[in-house]
């Protein structure tokens, strides 16, 4: 069986995100999306949250399924007895980056290969923090999220007590 690991803080996730874990999830025969706690980043969003918005943004993919993890990522793979990771890729500008982690990643991990996926090209332009942005500010966001994504960050807006 060849499983392969998705991981990203998804914060939230975007169309962008989906369209690489269904197109990963036609490849292998297991996805794991694996949301990290980035220690760089500061998420809107618990881990808690950004799994029950993962898990309800991916049900029509049986083989994919939702966890979460700290720690090194190349130690979480050879956990879960995956040969692969996912990446996915925006634009030129992303792959630096990419290219870098994956190369260390090789480095500890000879055994572990890096898959990267161009997102559709009516997601190149989209992150997750132009969606809490324009969420933020009251801006429509579908078409740029799955819908329950859309109508988790209305709620998390109300709660909030945002506009």
């Amino acid at each position: 069986m060849k499983i392969a690991v998705y991981p990203g803080s998804f914060d939230p996730t975007t169309n962008g995100h989906l369209d690489v874990i269904e197109r990963a999830s036609r490849l292998f025969d297991r996805i794991i999306v694996a949301v990290i706690k980035n220690p760089e980043k500061t998420p809107r969003f618990s881990f808690k949250e950004r799994m029950a918005m993962l898990e309800a943004s991916v049900p029509h993919c049986d083989n994919v399924e939702v966890e979460s993890f700290d720690g090194l990522l190349v130690e979480y793979v050879r956990q879960k007895k995956a040969c692969a990771v996912v990446r996915g890729l925006r634009a030129v500008s992303d792959f630096d980056y990419e290219f870098q982690m994956a190369l260390t990643n090789r480095r500890m991990a000879p055994e572990i290969e890096t898959v990267f996926l161009m997102t559709d090209y009516r997601y190149s332009y989209l992150s997750s923090s132009f969606v809490k942005q324009i969420a933020g500010l009251g801006g429509d966001v579908s078409g740029l999220v799955p819908g329950p994504v859309t109508a988790y960050l209305k709620r998390s807006r109300q709660k909030k007590g945002e506009r």
